[in-house]
């Protein structure tokens, strides 16, 4: 017998159709990824078709696929992330739209849910998404004076810049960075006991 997650699986496929993507249910939860052009028809959906009633929007998060699967990926660099509750269904959904590497843009979907202003604006001060639209885009973690967006993968960890209190201009001041890029490559990589399997052990023990 199916669960409530299969039967909104199909659901979802059965009033979508070919404009979704992808429906897959994983780990007990249903993750479709829609186009960025249907984005905000779809969501209105999810909202108001009582099938659904997905009232509540959970998060938004910002992705970057740089690098991801070791250099085998080839989709999108950018994604972004969308999780909704249905109280009435006692149900969760994931949706998950690509984004451009040029022009990572969205529809915002604050007129659905207002509680989406500030998350928008977290995906946009970190990741550089920006959310056509939104009222108000502007960071909201970092500074006005930041230069980039921290979460990209490619940000150097040392940052773009740096600020200070300067008592001669009594403000602030930004400068490029005067620390040295940090190495995250271990420097010693040790072998011992900790890092051979148990089949290993009992080879090099006969």
């Amino acid at each position: 017998m199916p669960g409530k997650v299969d039967i909104l699986s199909t659901q979802i496929q059965h009033k979508f159709g070919d404009i979704i993507k992808t429906c897959v249910v994983e780990l007990s939860e249903l993750t479709i990824e829609v186009p960025r052009e249907h984005l905000h028809e779809i969501c209105t959906v999810l909202r108001d078709d009582p099938d659904f009633n997905f009232k509540i929007l959970i998060d938004i998060c910002g992705v970057d696929y740089l690098q991801y699967g070791e250099g085998s990926y080839t989709g999108d660099r950018f994604a972004a992330v969308y999780h909704f509750l249905s109280i009435e269904n006692n149900q969760r959904i994931r949706v998950r739209t690509s984004l451009d590497e040029d022009a990572p843009r969205v529809d915002s979907v604050i007129d659905i849910w207002a509680s989406a202003n500030w998350y928008e604006r977290e995906a946009y001060d970190l990741f550089g998404i920006l959310f056509v639209g939104h009222p108000d885009l502007r960071r909201l973690l970092t500074d006005y004076g930041f230069v980039g967006h921290p979460f990209r993968k490619d940000f150097p960890l040392s940052g773009n810049v740096e600020m200070r209190y300067d008592p001669e201009k009594k403000r602030v001041v930004y400068e490029p960075v005067s620390i040295e890029p940090r190495i995250t490559v271990p420097r010693i990589i040790r072998h011992d006991h900790r890092y051979v399997s148990d089949t290993d052990n009992e080879v090099s023990s006969g």
